[in-house]
């Protein structure tokens, strides 16, 4: 079977982040503006494919000011860089509904492979007719191999903000109509 595309529902659909604070705590947040879609072989989901591009700016922690910081170029650099992208490269079957997906991701100009562990949710039919796909998926990144490397000592060790980024996708997908692909 072939594939067809899929465009991923962002309303429905959510990719959030947490690092830790100060060793003792996890700030959490999210990504409020992106895009993507999925080549998908219902039959055979190794032989599909994904691209997701997320506007660096769109980052939320709920704190404005920290937020500013997440956008400057001690991180993100979302002025210089306004794009955040992952495209997959291969899937692999890893158990029954649970895949590997590994691609490339590119933050703040550098592109690294990355795994992602992914589920596959099922897919069925809303009731517009139209066919939908749910798929989670998670991975963990050392941000400073993106080159975010701001951070500061803490007087009793450690530093404010943790190297380790854990990433979480949670995505719908909708099958783009006949000719649209």
């Amino acid at each position: 079977m072939a594939t067809n595309r899929w465009d991923i529902d962002v309303g429905h659909s959510a990719i959030h982040f947490w690092v830790r604070h100060m060793v003792i705590s996890k700030v959490h947040g999210r990504f409020a503006k992106w895009s993507g879609a999925i080549e998908l072989d219902e039959n055979d989901l190794p032989r599909s494919s994904v691209a997701v591009r997320i506007e660096a700016a769109s980052i939320d922690t709920q704190v404005a000011d920290r937020d500013a910081h997440l956008r400057s170029p001690d991180f993100l650099d979302a002025a210089a860089h306004p794009e955040i992208a992952f495209s997959s490269k291969r899937i692999e079957a890893a158990a029954a509904g649970a895949y590997r997906v590994t691609g490339d991701l590119t933050i703040r100009g550098v592109t690294r492979e990355v795994t992602l562990e992914a589920e596959f949710g099922g897919s069925g039919t809303d009731p517009w007719g139209n066919r939908r796909a749910g798929f989670s998926a998670r991975a963990s990144i050392d941000r400073r191999e993106f080159g975010l490397v701001w951070n500061a000592a803490l007087e009793a060790g450690g530093v404010l903000v943790g190297e380790k980024v854990e990433l979480m996708f949670e995505v719908e997908a909708v099958r783009a109509r006949s000719g649209a692909s």
